[in-house]
């Protein structure tokens, strides 16, 4: 316990602190002093220059998203609202194989690595000046940043539609070292993604060695989600073991009718890999989907609202079948003319949806697409989602799971040593919210509406949301990896 003739910054009182341990519960105060937790319990003698009363709140730890597409809406929309009004301090960035560096000027991004609007004039040449620019200019989260091999991919080959040759995979495997040695916390991939959808397991591995020896983490929209999706778990775990580092299995899901259900197969398989690898998974709360606007019939099986066209800026918030029928095509045309874009795609079932949330060790990841109009509603609402809906009113699992899914868990899986819990001396990421009112307000009619019931968040100390406000702060940090000892 802290002296109790010393000031603090701040102090919460009379709380219900959830501490992101999944521990029951308890009462207490909390203390803030330059942007770290200082003290946690009885503070009635202690004085602060702000205080925030939490009587009949839930004080938690900042939630850290696992999964996010926020690479340069830190840079270009610093405040990031979408995040911090759910209660979001903390985003891991460079998903899905995409990154914003390094990236070339004179280089056209193709699809989906252009979803990340990345401007010609402000592209990063190394990872290290990306990081910089974050850390001269910061937003209003911490930023935990991944190299993508698609972004390699792209800047290292002149056609992407061949495997990659030796000289290639030495290019990239050097841009994966530099991008480590300037705090990246690993390499992501997207093997379903165009740009690397001829990459192979050997490729892969081959360009993620440094991983080996900076104990960095193999992160991945795997190659299939949906018939295929045992082989490609397969592959993930076979690159995990061949460089022996953690793999994350980006937003679990089996997609398309026939796969409806399949999750009570891959859950147990990915239990059984866990007891000989560090496996890891994340998932969103939503039986949607979103990424760029795509034509294969397997995507188009289910409803597709487009969130954002380029050449048909009228068409977000519409169904593609409206939009086939108004123009007289079929589905596959209409994609075709739409892209490039982003749209959403309604192939999940909700049983497997809860199965996989409920799964002891997945972890809580918006993947939300921070551009257009219309994106999908988990870039707005995932956390609070999760907290109300499937918490408080499916009862899928208690409020101290939630919290521990979306902040504990998450920064052991990551290495974000000294955040993640309520602890004195851990950083001061905080979020004060509601247990009775939290929910998402955010829906596919009206995407971008904030959450309710999120009363105030603190990021390092400073209030950052309040009252439904942003307060402007941008005190967010970079945030480097701390390995776990290889087993």
């Amino acid at each position: 316990m802290t002296d109790s003739n010393r000031d603090h910054d701040l102090i919460i009182r009379g709380a219900t602190v959830i501490d992101g341990r999944r521990t029951p519960r308890f009462r207490a105060d909390v203390a803030v002093r330059d942007g770290r937790l200082s003290a946690i319990g009885d503070l009635a003698g202690h004085r602060a220059a702000q205080e925030i009363d939490a009587t009949g709140r839930i004080v938690a730890p900042g939630f850290i998203d696992s999964h996010t597409h926020d690479d340069q809406a830190v840079l270009s929309q610093p405040q990031i609202p979408f995040k911090v009004s759910q209660g979001v301090t903390t985003v891991i960035a460079g998903n899905c194989g995409i990154s914003a560096a390094p990236l070339r000027r004179d280089m056209d991004l193709p699809m989906p690595l252009n979803l990340i609007d990345v401007p010609a004039g402000e592209r990063f040449t190394r990872f290290a000046d990306y990081l910089d620019a974050l850390r001269a200019r910061p937003s209003s989260v911490n930023v935990a940043a991944m190299v993508g091999h698609s972004t390699l991919r792209a800047v290292t080959m002149p056609a992407l539609d061949r495997e990659a040759n030796g000289e290639e995979i030495a290019r990239m495997r050097a841009l994966v070292q530099e991008a480590m040695d300037a705090g990246a916390i690993g390499v992501s991939t997207g093997t379903f993604y165009p740009p690397a959808v001829k990459a192979t397991t050997e490729e892969i591995i081959e360009v993620c060695r440094p991983l080996t020896a900076a104990g960095g983490l193999y992160v991945t929209h795997m190659r299939d989600e949906s018939d295929q999706v045992m082989s490609s778990l397969e592959e993930t775990f076979r690159i995990g073991r061949e460089l022996d580092v953690p793999v994350v299995v980006s937003h679990h899901k089996v997609q398309n009718t026939p796969n409806f259900g399949k999750s009570q197969v891959t859950l147990p398989f990915i239990r059984e890999a866990m007891q000989r690898q560090r496996v890891c998974l994340d998932c969103y709360p939503y039986t949607a989907g979103s990424t760029m606007i795509r034509a294969d019939r397997g995507m188009l099986e289910g409803r597709v609202l487009i969130a954002e066209s380029l050449p048909h800026p009228e068409c977000a918030g519409r169904d593609l079948d409206d939009i086939a029928r108004d123009w007289g095509v079929d589905r596959v045309e209409a994609a075709r003319r739409l892209q490039p874009g982003s749209a959403i795609y309604f192939l999940m079932d909700e049983g497997d949806v809860q199965r996989i949330l409920a799964f002891d060790d997945t972890m809580i990841g918006s993947d939300g697409i921070p551009v257009g109009s219309k994106p999908h509603p988990r870039l707005w609402g995932t956390f609070p989602r999760v907290l109300g809906h499937y918490s408080r009113d499916v009862g899928l699992f208690p409020l101290e799971t939630a919290v521990w899914k979306m902040t504990g868990l998450t920064a052991r899986n990551f290495g974000l040593h000294g955040r993640g819990t309520l602890e004195a001396g851990q950083a001061a990421d905080i979020v004060v919210f509601d247990a009775g009112t939290v929910r998402d307000a955010a829906d596919y009619a009206e995407p971008t509406r904030p959450a309710e019931g999120i009363e105030a968040v603190i990021v390092n100390g400073a209030i950052t949301w309040q009252g439904g406000r942003h307060t402007g702060a941008r005190q967010g940090q970079v945030i480097r990896r701390q390995a776990a000892p290889s087993h």
